[in-house]
This record gives C-alpha cells, structure tokens and sequence, in this order.
C-alpha cells in the first residue's frame, strides 16, 4: 500500500517474512506488490468510492455516479489485476497442502475466490466481509457484467460471513433477485454451480482487556489530566474517521439546533470531535473535510464565547488521545448514517467512569447487540438526534448507570477469539459436509 511496503516486499524478493508482535510471538506476512497504475485503479477508482459507496447507501444517485469507459477500465485493468495478484500469491502459498483453508476479508477481494476456485477446487474458501452489505437496488448501479463477476467470485466461497443478520438476509436477497438463484432463507444457504454456500453472521467483537490497558497508559493518563482540567459540566464526545458514511456534519448539526434550543446549557457543554482524516486521495472525501471544517466554523461562531469553544474539533488518530476522553464522556454520540460495526460503540461504554450514554444510529451494525441499552436514533433525523443529547445530558444517574451496565456487560460476552472460533468451527463444519 506504501512505497515502504513495497520495498519490505522487493527485499524480502516477494516471498514471506517473519514480524514479530510487541508483547512476544510473530506470525508471517507475504506483501504483494501490484503495477502503481492498477493499483491506483483498484483502490482510487473502484473500490473506493464505487463499491464502498454502494455498500454505504452513499451515492446521491440523480447526480453520481456516471459509469463511463474510465471506472468500467479500473474494474478490468485495476480491481481484477490487483486480485489476480494477490489469487497467484494465495495458490503460490497453498501449493503442495492438502485441503488448504484459505480466509479472505472484505470489498477489495470478491473476484479472487473465484480465481483460487478455478485452479484449486480442493481448497475450502472462506470471506468475511467488515462493510454492509446493501438491498438489491442499490446494486444496480454496477453494470450487470460487473455486478455478476463480482457475485461469481463472492460465491465461490464455501463460507461467506457478515457482522449482522441483517447484512446477511440483505445478501441472500441480492442473491435471488440480481442472480435469479435458489435461496434457503431458514438456512442461511445459496444453491450456486452445484454448491451449497453457506452465509452467516459473525459479529466483530472488541480485545476488552486490551482496551483497558490502554486506559492505563501513562500517555493516556496524561491526556486525561489535560481533559480534565479544560472539562466543563458536561462532555459529548465522537471519535471517528473522517468518512461520509459517518454522518458528522448532520451530528454538528443537531448540536447546533440543540444550543439553540436549550440556551441553559450555553458554557457548561463542550462536543469534543476526534476524527482521523480518511482517502484524502479521493476528492469526495477532502471535500467533506473542508465541509467538517466549515460547520465547526459556524456552530462556534454561532455559539462561542471568548472563553467557550462550543466544539473542540481535532484531525488526527491518536489512540491514547481517544481513550482517555473515552473514560469521561456524558454522551457518546455515534450517528452514522450506515456502519458495518462501529467498534467506538463498543470501545467508549467499556472504559467510561461517568455512566455516559450511548447515542447510537439504528443503521450501525452493533445496533443489533447493544441498541437496547442505548438512545436509538435514525442518523437522518437532525431534530430527533438534538432531542436526545438533551435526554442524555439529563437523565436520571440511575438510569444511566442501568444502560451502561447493559452495554458493558454485552461488549465484554465475546471476545476477538470467540469470533475466529465461531468462524473455524463452521469451516469444519461444513468441511465435513464436503467429504
């Protein structure tokens, strides 16, 4: 991905190469280096912004896009050549293993499980996709060529995992109405070239105890102090990328509307934004950094004094930064328009110590695990979104503590390790199947 990974991959002469992890123990990484064209094609042009558009509902579609010979040429001569790169490593690796496993992640890769299928149909093929997977409309945006590639080498997985049933039942569904395939709702399962693929859920849990430990950094201590000694009565808090999907602007938005409609607030609330730039490469999204910049501009002007900033907006990813006003947030607002996780969701509520509270978009996918204890809101709704910052700024403490104990108690269920073991365990499942 950098000029840096490209030379770890020309010293190690394209071959793997030990790395070793900071607490002990190392594992081995193969990078593949890809033409710098077909690579800018792959990434820039196709997977981002195209698929990773239509998986975020985010194409505002009687403007863009217009599909032309320039984003039909990335798929062929940038996306697929990518994979193709990356499916010769895969069986260059496998080569000489008896029924190998092979597990692929995420939008970059849908056409190489159909590549590795063709020349080793022994392998058992899984691909866990982290992103949303959208309804069947928003997928007609791709020409059918495409459209139908893409869902080929989806389906020449033997397992295909999201991290929502929704997710799922949204690609079952896709399955039947774009492919015209046989679809068992009940089981989870696509008929497709005499396989049964299995599609499931699988969501992506948080390292609690890794989180913690960051929270006792001495690092982070020391933002802590900081943050506490410029707190005001009350802190609402968002760390993010700086990505559209993310819905910051309509969040700032509602902070706004909630100033001004609840004046006794004025100085004894600040809205600390921590968003990390995101594919500044892209001009949607150096764009939607300059329109992030400009409303902040407003809301403070609109509101501030000249000792109150009303919103505290930093650009940069700094762990210890964001977990430290993680253990001191009153609201965690969370509003993205669609998510397929959102792990700050999960991250903020197992390290605060105030009994903040969530406000979480219905769209997210860890709505479905933590929505209940949490203040829902539809992302789009500005004046619903406003109404409840003002229900979290007051409510009942024991209220709260309820609701941030139901939501530590769901993020600390599962671990990172449940969620491989739920994975493997399928794989032998259904390798049984095969045999």
């Amino acid at each position: 991905m950098t000029d840096e990974d490209v030379a770890h991959s020309r010293e190690h002469e394209g071959r793997p190469f030990e790395v070793k992890l900071p607490d002990g123990g190392a594992y081995h990484v193969r990078l593949v280096a890809s033409d710098p064209d077909a690579y800018d094609r792959f990434y820039n042009v196709f997977a981002n912004p195209m698929l990773w558009f239509i998986q975020h509902y985010l194409w505002d579609l009687s403007n863009a896009p217009d599909i032309r010979r320039e984003e039909v040429e990335a798929f062929e001569f940038g996306y697929n050549v990518v994979n193709e790169d990356l499916a010769r490593a895969v069986l260059d690796e496998i080569e000489g293993e008896s029924e190998p496993v092979v597990m692929v992640h995420d939008y970059h890769l849908y056409t190489l499980p159909a590549l590795v299928r063709k020349v080793r149909p022994d392998a058992f093929l899984h691909h866990f996709i982290h992103i949303p997977w959208t309804q069947s409309d928003a997928w007609r945006v791709l020409p059918s060529m495409i459209r139908e590639e893409i869902y080929r080498g989806l389906l020449a997985n033997d397992i295909i995992g999201f991290h929502t049933r929704s997710y799922r039942r949204n690609f079952l569904q896709c399955c039947r109405d774009l492919m015209d395939l046989d679809v068992d709702f009940e089981r989870g399962v696509v008929f497709h070239d005499d396989r049964e693929v299995w599609v499931r859920a699988y969501p992506l849990p948080i390292d609690a105890e890794a989180t913690r430990a960051v929270a006792r950094r001495p690092r982070t201590e020391q933002f802590e102090r900081e943050l506490l000694r410029r707190r005001r009565d009350h802190l609402i808090l968002r760390v993010d990328r700086a990505d559209l999907s993310k819905n910051v602007l309509r969040g700032f938005t509602a902070f706004d509307v909630f100033l001004t409609q609840h004046p006794e607030f004025h100085e004894r609330v600040t809205f600390i934004a921590q968003l990390m730039p995101s594919r500044t490469d892209v001009p949607e999204y150096a764009e939607y950094l300059e329109r992030i910049e400009a409303v902040v501009a407003v809301v403070n002007h609109r509101h501030g004094t000249p000792d109150w900033m009303p919103i505290h907006l930093k650009l940069r990813d700094d762990l210890e930064e964001a977990v430290a006003a993680y253990k001191h947030y009153d609201v965690l607002l969370v509003n993205a328009m669609f998510d397929g996780m959102n792990l700050v969701a999960k991250e903020g509520p197992l390290v605060n110590e105030r009994a903040g509270v969530s406000i979480l978009s219905e769209n997210t996918g860890a709505h479905e695990e933590l929505g209940e204890f949490a203040l829902s809101v539809n992302p789009f709704d500005i004046q619903e979104l406003a109404d409840s910052i003002h229900a979290a700024l007051t409510m009942e403490r024991g209220e709260r503590e309820r609701r941030m104990a139901g939501l530590e108690r769901t993020v600390t269920q599962r671990d990172p390790g449940d969620w491989v073991d739920e994975q493997l365990a399928d794989i032998r499942k259904k390798a049984e199947t095969l045999r």
